[in-house]
């Protein structure tokens, strides 16, 4: 009984299932921006790998030629 008394409190399902829309939209909004950041920090993070990786080789390089 007190189990079903505690659901009650934190759990709500309306009868009118447009209440749903606008927390549908908003999750939408929120996976939409989640995936688009997952996208520039993914950009962003391989130009930066190829950044390195060119200073690496050229570090190599002028060491290299100097010995």
């Amino acid at each position: 009984m007190a189990e079903w008394f505690v659901l009650q409190l934190f759990l709500y399902f309306p009868e009118d299932k447009s209440e749903y829309l606008p927390a549908g939209l908003w999750l939408l909004l929120f996976v939409l921006l989640t995936f688009i950041t997952y996208k520039w920090i993914v950009r962003v993070s391989k130009r930066q790998a190829d950044e390195t990786k060119k200073l690496e080789d050229e570090i190599f390089n002028r060491k290299d030629t100097h010995s």
